[in-house]
């Protein structure tokens, strides 16, 4: 396939991680756009200071939906690479580019800093109302293994192989234009993050694209920095309200209520437990928040 490709990256205080994600990406070849949501860290100006690179700086956090769409509406490409400001390319993404002649995005490997895949992050199926109650509940981090964790993580899935995903991860993500304006981008209710690239991904296969991975195309991951400058708080009410938008999107209501229930079975036990394990009463009201939030979407 022939058309221009252009990478974007959606920085939040990533000045420790910018400048190789930048640089490997015009090493093979990609127009880059980065898209900086009012950083604090001197992020925009690492990049300024890079030179040849596109550059919008946000004066207000707009998240991570809003600043994509924002960056897709500005990078006048065919092919886009969503690429997270930690992670940086090791091969080229011309893998990736084939794969968009019957798709509508493509997802690349991740591997860790030790080089071994990101197996359960890299490619995941779409979630259930069951197993984000196990989540909720916190049975999957107690028992990862449960056949339900698995298999919403891919744990059947060979990373070694092609093949049609349901949800490649929004950190190493490439999408045909003409995909995303026809299902009208990400939806920016997501908001600052988590849940906006699932969605996405739901919407494209519901409009009848095809999903792909490919491990033709490899990317270095360190994976969750800019989320740990959120205060914990502020970080576990973001990441329910998003799971609860997400289950009221696209959930029916009996599902989602039931989900609703979990999220508020979960927030009492972790308001037990939590205080006598960290030792400290800050997590109780946190969790108060998530069960008011749970029966707000109910």
């Amino acid at each position: 396939m022939s058309g221009r490709t252009g990478a974007l990256l959606i920085t939040y205080n990533s000045q420790a991680f910018i400048e190789p994600a930048v640089e490997s990406c015009r090493k093979h070849g990609l127009e880059v756009l980065v898209v900086d949501n009012a950083s604090q860290d001197g992020t925009a100006a690492a990049v300024e200071a890079l030179g040849g690179v596109r550059l919008i700086r946000n004066f207000e956090n707009r998240g991570f939906a809003a600043a994509a769409n924002q960056g897709f509406r500005e990078l006048d490409c065919d092919y886009v690479l969503l690429l997270n400001p930690d992670a940086e390319l090791l091969s080229g993404v011309t893998g990736m580019v084939s794969e968009l002649a019957c798709a509508g995005a493509v997802g690349g490997m991740l591997v860790g800093s030790d080089g071994r895949p990101q197996n359960g992050f890299a490619v995941r199926r779409f979630p259930s109302a069951w197993v984000l109650g196990l989540e909720a509940m916190g049975i999957n981090r107690m028992w990862p293994g449960n056949p339900a964790n698995r298999r919403y993580r891919c744990a059947d899935v060979d990373l070694g192989q092609a093949a049609d995903v349901d949800q490649p991860a929004g950190a190493f993500l490439m999408i045909r234009r003409d995909a995303w304006q026809r299902i009208g981008g990400f939806d920016e209710q997501f908001f600052p993050v988590w849940f906006e690239d699932v969605d996405f991904c739901l919407r494209l296969k519901k409009a009848g694209y095809r999903i792909r991975y490919t491990p033709q195309a490899v990317a270095r991951h360190e994976g969750g920095h800019s989320v740990q400058a959120i205060s914990d708080g502020a970080r576990q009410l973001y990441w329910y309200e998003s799971l609860l938008r997400y289950a009221a999107k696209n959930f029916r209501a009996g599902s989602r209520r039931a989900l609703c229930a979990a999220v508020a079975m979960g927030g009492v036990l972790r308001m037990i437990a939590t205080p006598v394990l960290e030792r400290s009463l800050h997590p109780i009201p946190i969790y108060a928040r998530v069960i008011r939030l749970a029966f707000r979407f109910i």
